[in-house]
Order: structure tokens, then C-alpha cells, then sequence
């Protein structure tokens, strides 16, 4: 597997994070700190012991392309005219009998509500059914979070079911409902089944 691929659509690129990416990376999350925080992972206080929790940015992107080297995940940034709009992660790829992963997403609030999340959520599907060969993606979402249960929507991701308690988020274990896309669902690909369902909305 390409550790590190670059793919776009229109305006938008998918690439992988990089360490040159931290001063906009910074500047977005300063912006958009009450945003994001409501939704943000945390540790739950029986984590405090770990030691090897990343604490900066660059340690976070060391992280990530390691595990991205190890075939686990994908850490793309979004681009958006060549401008950093935000980050999409596939995590948790799994090979074998099981052959799944997750995505976790977040957006500069300047760009959302514009069909940029959704487009890059449905290229980032796209690539791991037709390269990375996974059978199963997965999206778990707060059902409070009405802006990430819109991108689901709009691309017409199938409601599998609710997790109580599943992920410690902004300082408590918090419920979340899980969307699911399995390869094959969409035969014509899923960034063109949500263009296709785009082409339908007045």
C-alpha cells in the first residue's frame, strides 16, 4: 500500500499531514477552539499513567506517519485550494479476516456547510475499497453532533446502530451511533453516489 497517497477532486485534496503544516494547523485550532472542543477525544483519568500520549503537534504527526508507515492508518490533511482546511484520519485498518477501518473528521467552521467534509469523507472511502482493499468502513458519531451526522447523510452512509458510552470525549465516556459503508455497497463508488445524490437536491 502507497503510505503516503495524494488524491483530489476538484478543489479538494486529500494529503498526507505533514510537520510544515503547523503553524496553519495551529492557527485553525486556535480559531476554532469552541467548535472543535465538544466533540475533541480525551483521556479518561485512568489514562494518566501513559507516558507516550502526544503532547505537541510535531509528535502528533511523527505518530501518525509511522503508523500510516505500518499500513494502520491514513492521516490525510484536507486542502482546499491548496489552503489547510482540516483532517481526516482513517485509523484502525485492519487486515486479515476482518478487513475494516474507521474515519474521524474535523473542519475549520469557515469551510463547513460547503460539501467539503462529505466529498472528502466519500474520496477517502473510495481509495481504501479500491487500494487498500478494506471491506468494511466505519464513522461513530455523538448524536449530538448534528454538522458530522449531516456528512453521513448527505452521502447516504447506512445507520448500523448505537454505542453507549463508546469514546471518552470532551472529558466523559459519551454515546455514539455508528455509520457504516461496506465495499460494494455503492457499484458506481461512493464520492459518486453522493455527487448523484447531490444532482437531486433543489
Amino acid at each position: 500500500m502507497n503510505w503516503s497517497p495524494a488524491i483530489s477532486d476538484g478543489d479538494i485534496t486529500l494529503r498526507l499531514i505533514r510537520q510544515r503544516d503547523a503553524s496553519a494547523w495551529r492557527e485553525i485550532r486556535r480559531r476554532n477552539r469552541e467548535w472543535l472542543q465538544p466533540w475533541e477525544a480525551s483521556l479518561p483519568p485512568e489514562a494518566s499513567l501513559i507516558t507516550d500520549v502526544p503532547s505537541t503537534f510535531g509528535q502528533m504527526v511523527r505518530r501518525m506517519r509511522k503508523e500510516a508507515r505500518a499500513g494502520r492508518a491514513l492521516p490525510w490533511a484536507i486542502l482546499v485550494n491548496g489552503r489547510l482546511a482540516g483532517q481526516l484520519t482513517v485509523g484502525g485498518i485492519t487486515y486479515g479476516s476482518l478487513r475494516s477501518a474507521y474515519i474521524g473528521y474535523w473542519i475549520d467552521k469557515e469551510f463547513a456547510g460547503r460539501g467539503i467534509m462529505p466529498a472528502a469523507v466519500a474520496m477517502a472511502c473510495d481509495y481504501c475499497f479500491d487500494n487498500v482493499r478494506l471491506h468494511r468502513i466505519e464513522i461513530n458519531i455523538r448524536p449530538e453532533n448534528t454538522a458530522s451526522l449531516r456528512v453521513v447523510d448527505k452521502i447516504g452512509l447506512r445507520k448500523e446502530g448505537d454505542r453507549p458510552k463508546y469514546l471518552h470525549i470532551d472529558g466523559d465516556w459519551r454515546d455514539h451511533v455508528t455509520h457504516v459503508v461496506m465495499a460494494g455497497e455503492f457499484p458506481e463508488g461512493v464520492l459518486a453516489r453522493l455527487r448523484a445524490r447531490q444532482s437531486r437536491t433543489p
